[in-house]
């Protein structure tokens, strides 16, 4: 693997103004390392699921006026899309990377796979670490930790609420020096990837028993 980390370089792609000039930035800087970095980790998540899993880079192809204020690659276990299912993330904002296992308000099952945490929340505790960042809405920068998290009230509105969403895993600093070391970066994403395997194992069980 060729991945070199990110630099401050790829996060001064967010302060470009334009929707043209901050893509294309995007496209030179950020998505060849997502390449890069999202093949090795699509194969790994393969072997632990047991079946083929699926990169995504985003496209932001939608957007026809207003730059990206973040961008990510994804895998998921469907090859032709990646929001209406459990999956894994890896993005950047201007002034951090975010690593999540995700679960957006696209998913059809929604409601199911927060119920079945509601039902799980021994086990979620059990699971993830108190210092891993939650995100309750992935187009906002803000997060907080686990531990700090009222579980019960962020699962109910999960699943209650339309756009309610439920992203679990870290924030890495755009200053911290893990990001410009590309194996050490990869084994961060790795270690957090796998802590978080069992909970994206139930919402899939989950996502499989729907009729």
């Amino acid at each position: 693997m060729n991945f070199n980390g990110f630099t401050a370089h790829d996060f001064e792609a967010f302060h470009i103004q334009g929707l043209e000039e901050r893509m294309a930035a995007i496209q030179e800087r950020i998505q060849p390392k997502f390449k890069l970095l999202g093949e090795v980790l699509a194969d790994d998540l393969s072997v632990m699921l047991g079946q083929e899993m699926y990169l995504h880079i985003a496209r932001h192809a939608r957007r026809k006026v207003n730059p990206p204020n973040d961008t990510w690659l994804a895998i998921a276990h469907n090859k032709r899309g990646y929001k209406q299912h459990p999956h894994f993330q890896v993005g950047l904002f201007d002034d951090h990377v975010f690593i999540w296992t995700a679960f957006i308000y696209e998913l059809p099952g929604k409601k199911e796979i927060a119920q079945t945490f509601l039902d799980h929340i021994d086990f979620l505790n059990n699971t993830i670490p108190s210092d891993y960042a939650v995100s309750l809405d992935h187009l906002k920068k803000e997060a907080e930790s686990w531990g700090s998290l009222e579980a019960q009230q962020a699962l109910s509105r999960f699943r209650d609420v339309k756009k309610a969403e439920f992203l679990i895993g870290r924030h890495i600093q755009a200053d911290d020096p893990v990001l410009q070391d590309g194996n050490a970066f990869y084994e961060l994403v790795k270690e957090t990837f796998e802590t978080l395997f069992p909970v994206y194992q139930l919402a899939l069980k989950q996502e499989a028993a729907r009729p």
